[in-house]
């Protein structure tokens, strides 16, 4: 799935690690979201759309296969 992560987490002009920190995840977990190689959680696509305040749709792209 592909989504704004990193171009959000640019914006606030944060690091991986920073971006990690304040949602209780790995740095790893973070990279792996930025490439669209992970599919969050919902409770996780929550948490990340409230750090950004905005609905998830806005972060996260939904493609039909």
């Amino acid at each position: 799935m592909n989504n704004y992560i990193k171009a959000r987490r640019l914006e606030m002009r944060w690091t991986q690690d920073v971006l990690a920190e304040k949602l209780d995840v790995s740095r790893q977990t973070i990279i792996s979201l930025e490439k669209g190689k992970y599919n969050p959680s919902l409770i996780l696509a929550f948490k990340i759309a409230a750090l950004f305040d905005c609905r998830i749709e806005d972060i996260f792209i939904y493609e039909e296969e």
